[in-house]
């Protein structure tokens, strides 16, 4: 799937609503909590990480300073983990290891009188670009996952990080990789 998403750096971002799915009454949106592993010079390459060695990537709207994580509309020509995974190439800048769904939530839009429903996925970064689609039109920033509960413009997306908080578990890690 990277490949896919990596030929996405050089194409505009997708518009328009004519390849959205919906269902129910509800236009679906997935999204990702990027995150990384602080870098600390004084650990060692294998340790034990915990919520406080991680940092979340948000991004701005692209209408106001307003900081959230990446989502957006999941098309019909693609599955759930490469829409998440292109959303957030497309807004984020940032490739990574999609990881399982932390759940969906149901949020009234705050452009349109209608609700949706949105699915995130934590994605581990392991690739930050220089160019992407939305770069003119969107900041990024690297912050604690304290600091983006608190920063972080919608309340479906703080539950959606609290969701990855929970599920988030100390882990043997060789520079940020998993290790059985």
């Amino acid at each position: 799937m990277t490949k896919q998403i990596k030929k996405l750096v050089s194409l505009p971002s997708r518009t328009g609503r004519h390849l959205q799915r919906y269902s129910e009454g509800f236009r679906h949106v997935v999204g990702c909590i990027p995150y990384r592993i602080r870098k600390n010079n004084d650990s060692p390459r294998i340790h034990e990480t915990s919520i406080d060695d991680l940092e979340v990537l948000l991004i701005s709207s692209q209408k106001s300073p307003r900081m959230m994580f990446p989502k957006g509309g999941w098309e019909l020509d693609e599955d759930i983990e490469l829409a998440a995974s292109r959303e957030t190439l497309e807004e984020a800048g940032v490739i990574g290891s999609l990881e399982d769904k932390l759940g969906e939530w149901i949020f009234k839009s705050n452009s349109q009188d209608t609700f949706n429903m949105g699915s995130m996925f934590p994605l581990f970064v392991t690739e930050e670009l220089d160019v992407w689609p939305e770069k003119d039109v969107r900041q990024r920033v690297w912050m604690m996952v304290n600091e983006a509960r608190e920063v972080c413009a919608h309340s479906w997306m703080k539950d959606a990080l609290e969701a990855f908080v929970c599920q988030f578990t100390p882990q043997q890690r060789v520079e940020g990789h998993l290790v059985d």
